[in-house]
C-alpha cells in the first residue's frame, strides 16, 4: 500500500537512479507526501500560444507553441565523414517565432525528431533563447507534444486546459514531476483529510483529494483558484489555532488589573497640560484603560503618524498604572531616544516627576548602557524598592540586575527595533504578566501580519495635533541626473539662510567601517537573500568634511553617530536644539524621538539603503514647529528596481499605514510565529498576508469557534496533529514570547 509517508521512489517508476537522486537532493522531495505538496509555480494555457515579449539572449523560455515549418536536411559530418541529418523547425508563439534544430546520426532518429515536430503539432517547449543569423532560436529544446504518446510523453493524452510548470532543479523537467505526481494521485489510498466536513461546508472549502487534483491537473483558472484557497485556508486555520491556544493560555495566567486607583497622579498631569487632547488620543486612551483594568494581559499595538502624540497616550497609560500601585518601563531602541524620552517626560510631569509612589508624584528613572555602575546604583535601588514608578531605558533594562517591585506595564517604542526575545526578557520581570503596549509610526511587515492574524489588538491615532506642518518629499535620482545633487546642497543652504536648520542622514559612520549603523536590510532576491549594493554607502565622517570644505562651507556643521560617547552625543543634540548648529550630519540615531522645531529640511543619502519605516520615521523629524518640511531622497537606484519603487512610494505619500503595506508587498511578512522581525523568508508557506487577508480573518473565526466548542480538538484528530506539529516545530519556538 502506498501512503503519503512512502518513499518517493515508489512513484518514480522507471526513472533512472540519477534522476531519482535529483528529486531528493535538488528538490528536497523524499516522500510521496512531499511530492504531491510540491505545487506548480505557474500554468501555461494549452489552448492558446504563449505570449512572448522582450526576449533576451540567454533567457530561459517555457512556452506553448505550434510548429509551423519542419524540414529535414542531410549533410556530411566533418568529423566522421559520414552522412548525418538535422531537423529544422520553426515554432510559432504569440510573439517572435523561434527556430529549433535537432541533430541525428541516422535517418531513423531524424524521422523520429521530424515526427515530434511535424507541422501543426502543439506542445510545451523549454529552452534558452539565442540569436542566430538575426533570427531567434530555442537552443537545446526539451518538449512534451500534445497528442503524441510515447515514452517521453505518456501523460500527453490527458493534458487539461492548463499545463503545470513546477519549481525544478537541473536534470529534472516539469513533465518528470507532472508524471510522478499524476501516478501518485492515482495510487495513494488515503491522502488524509484533516478538516471536518461541516467546517469545509461552512467555509466553502474543497475536500483535500479534489484540491490536490485541481492544483496539479486543472482544466481552468477557477479550479486552480479553488484548490489554492483550500490549502491557504488550511494553513491559516492551523496557524490561527496555534495563536488562539496561546492567547487563551495567556489569559488563563491572568494579570493584575490596573484600574487607576484614585487617579490622582493622572488627574494632576491632565490639569497641567497646556493643550487639549485630540479626540483620537481620548478614544485610544479609553481603549487602553479598559485593557489595563482587565484581569488578563493587554497586548496592544498603538500606531500613529509621526507626531500624532503616541508618547503622550503612552505616558497617560503609565501614570494610570502608577496610580494603581504598579510600575512601568519604557523600552527605547537607542540612547539618544531614551534620553529624549526621559527629558520630555520629566518636563511634561514637572513637579510630579519627584517623590515615591506614596507621594504626590513618582520618580522617573533613566537606565542606559553607557551609565557607570555607580550611576546605576541608586536608580536600581529605587526600582527594586518601588519608590520609582517609571523607568525609561535601552537594552540595559533587560539585564538580570534590573529588578522591579511590581512591574505592571511595558511600553516598547519603535517595536520594529526589538525582537520577540528582547520584549519577553522585560515582560518576564513582572510578578504577574505585565500589560504590553507597543508603538510604531510605520508597522513593519511582521507587525502588519500579526495584526491581520489577530495576535495584536490595534489602536490608531490618525489625526495630527495642531502645529504639525506638511512635509514635501522628493526623490533625487542621481542615476538619471547626476548633477542634481548640486541643487540639493544649494537648497539646503537656502533653508539655513532663512534661519532654519537641516539634517543630512548617511547609512555609515566612516569609510573604514564596513557595516551600516542601524540600517534595515531591504532588498531581497527570490530566495530571500539580501541583494548586495552596487557601491559603498556614504559615510558621516567623510561627508561632513566634504560638505564643510565644499558646498556648505561657512555653515556650522556637526556630526552625530552611535560610536560617539554618550555625553558627546547628548551635547551635540543639545547644541542642535539650541540652534548653534546649522546642519547635523548623522546616522539613523536621529530616527525617532528627536524634536527640533526649527529643523525644516532633511537630505537622506543613499536612501535606497533604508527601509520604508526608517525613511518615514526620519522625515518625521522635520516640519515639527509649524514650518513646512522638505525631505530629499538621494539615490542612485535604477528605475523599475524594488529600491526605486520603494522610494517612489515614500515620496508619493506621508500615510504611514499605506507605506507599511507597500513594505509588506516588497519584503514579505517574515516569521509570523517566531522571532524574526521582518524581511528575509516568510514562515508562511502558501499564505500571503495582503492577498489572503480575508481568508486569514475567516480562519480566525473558524479557529475561535473550534476552540470554544472543543479546546482539545478531539473531534478533529487530523487537525489536532497538524496544530501539535506546528507548535513543536522550530518556527513556533517563540510563540509563547510573542
Amino acid at each position: 500500500m502506498i501512503t503519503l509517508d512512502s518513499p518517493l521512489t515508489t512513484v518514480l517508476g522507471g526513472a533512472a537512479p540519477a534522476k531519482r537522486k535529483k528529486f531528493e537532493t535538488g528538490l528536497g522531495l523524499r516522500t510521496v507526501g512531499d511530492l504531491i505538496h510540491h505545487f506548480p509555480r505557474r500554468y501555461l494555457e494549452t489552448g492558446s500560444l504563449t505570449k512572448v515579449e522582450d526576449l533576451q539572449v540567454g533567457q530561459m523560455l517555457c512556452v506553448v507553441g505550434e510548429v509551423v515549418t519542419c524540414e529535414t536536411k542531410q549533410y556530411t559530418d566533418r568529423r566522421s565523414g559520414r552522412p548525418a541529418f538535422r531537423v529544422e523547425a520553426v515554432l510559432a508563439t504569440d510573439g517572435p517565432r523561434l527556430g529549433m534544430t535537432f541533430f541525428a546520426k541516422n535517418a531513423g532518429t531524424a524521422q523520429w525528431h521530424a515526427g515530434r515536430v511535424a507541422v501543426g503539432n502543439r506542445g510545451v517547449f523549454i529552452g534558452k533563447a539565442d540569436r542566430f543569423r538575426d533570427r531567434w532560436q530555442l537552443v537545446n529544446p526539451q518538449m512534451t507534444v500534445f497528442g503524441v504518446a510515447d515514452e517521453e510523453d505518456a501523460e500527453a493524452p490527458d493534458i487539461g486546459g492548463l499545463y503545470p510548470i513546477y519549481p525544478l532543479t537541473k536534470g529534472v523537467l516539469s513533465w518528470d514531476v507532472a508524471r510522478a505526481v499524476r501516478f501518485a494521485l492515482d495510487v495513494v489510498d488515503d491522502i488524509g483529510e484533516i478538516l471536518p466536513d461541516e467546517l469545509r461546508d461552512g467555509y466553502h472549502v474543497l475536500d483535500i483529494g479534489q484540491a490536490y487534483r485541481w492544483v496539479h491537473r486543472p482544466d481552468d483558472r477557477d479550479q486552480v483558484g479553488r484548490a489554492l484557497h483550500r490549502f491557504r485556508f488550511e494553513e491559516a486555520l492551523v496557524t490561527q489555532l496555534v495563536l488562539g491556544r496561546r492567547r487563551r493560555a495567556a489569559r488563563a495566567l491572568g494579570a493584575t488589573a490596573r484600574d487607576g486607583g484614585d487617579g490622582s497622579l493622572l488627574r494632576a498631569f491632565d490639569e497641567r497640560l497646556p493643550f487639549t487632547l485630540t479626540d483620537g488620543q481620548r478614544s485610544v486612551g479609553e481603549q487602553i484603560d479598559a485593557d489595563l483594568a482587565a484581569a488578563h494581559p493587554m497586548n496592544r499595538l498603538l500606531q500613529g503618524e509621526v507626531g500624532s502624540g503616541k508618547t503622550l497616550v503612552a505616558l497617560r497609560a503609565m501614570l494610570r498604572v502608577v496610580d494603581s500601585g504598579g510600575q512601568t518601563a519604557l523600552l527605547a531602541p537607542t540612547e539618544v531616544l531614551a534620553q529624549q524620552h526621559h527629558r520630555s517626560i520629566v518636563a511634561m510631569l514637572g513637579e510630579l516627576a519627584v517623590g515615591g509612589l506614596l507621594g504626590d508624584g513618582t520618580c522617573v528613572e533613566l537606565l542606559t548602557g553607557s551609565m557607570t555602575k555607580s550611576q546605576r546604583t541608586e536608580p536600581l535601588s529605587r526600582l527594586a524598592s518601588g519608590e520609582s514608578g517609571i523607568v525609561i531605558g535601552t537594552h540595559a533594562l533587560l539585564e538580570d540586575k534590573v529588578i522591579f517591585a511590581d512591574l505592571g506595564l511595558v511600553v516598547v517604542d519603535e517595536q520594529h527595533r526589538f525582537g520577540v526575545e528582547q520584549r519577553a526578557a522585560l515582560t518576564a520581570k513582572g510578578q504577574t504578566p505585565p500589560h504590553l503596549l507597543v508603538m510604531t509610526a510605520t508597522p513593519i511587515p511582521r507587525t502588519v501580519a500579526m495584526t491581520v492574524f489577530g495576535d495584536l489588538e490595534t489602536s490608531t491615532l490618525s489625526e495630527l495635533p495642531a502645529g504639525r506642518a506638511p512635509i514635501q518629499t522628493n526623490l533625487v535620482p542621481t542615476a538619471d541626473h547626476p548633477t542634481w545633487v548640486d541643487r540639493v546642497w544649494a537648497r539646503l543652504r537656502e533653508e539655513v539662510e532663512k534661519g532654519h536648520q537641516a539634517y543630512v542622514v548617511c547609512p555609515r559612520i566612516s569609510g573604514d567601517v564596513a557595516e551600516a549603523e542601524q540600517v534595515e536590510s531591504v532588498d531581497l532576491d527570490e530566495d530571500g537573500q539580501e541583494i548586495p549594493a552596487a557601491a559603498p554607502a556614504t559615510a558621516v565622517q567623510d561627508l561632513v568634511r566634504d560638505l564643510g570644505d565644499g558646498p556648505l562651507s561657512g555653515l556650522r556643521l556637526a556630526a552625530l553617530h552611535g560610536r560617539m560617547p554618550a555625553e558627546e552625543k547628548d551635547a551635540t543634540m543639545r547644541a542642535f536644539a539650541a540652534g548653534t548648529i546649522d546642519v547635523l550630519v548623522s546616522t539613523t540615531v536621529i530616527e525617532v524621538g528627536v524634536d527640533v522645531a526649527n529643523a525644516t529640511a532633511m537630505v537622506i543619502m543613499d536612501a535606497d539603503r533604508f527601509g520604508v519605516s526608517q525613511l518615514h520615521q526620519l522625515r518625521g523629524r522635520v516640519g515639527r514647529g509649524g514650518l513646512p518640511g522638505l525631505c530629499l531622497l538621494v539615490s542612485a537606484a535604477e528605475p523599475y528596481t524594488p529600491a526605486r519603487e520603494r522610494l517612489d512610494a515614500v515620496a508619493s505619500t506621508t500615510d504611514g499605514f499605506l507605506l507599511s503595506r507597500v513594505d509588506l508587498e516588497q519584503r514579505r511578512e517574515g516569521d509570523v510565529l517566531g522571532a524574526s522581525q521582518a524581511g528575509r523568508r516568510s514562515s508562511l508557506e502558501r499564505l500571503r498576508v495582503l492577498r489572503d487577508e480575508d481568508t486569514i480573518v475567516a480562519a480566525r473565526r473558524a479557529a475561535e469557534d473550534l476552540l470554544d466548542g472543543d479546546p482539545a480538538l478531539a473531534a478533529a484528530p487530523g487537525l489536532a496533529r497538524a496544530v501539535a506539529d506546528l507548535e513543536a516545530s522550530q518556527q513556533a519556538g517563540f510563540v509563547e514570547k510573542s
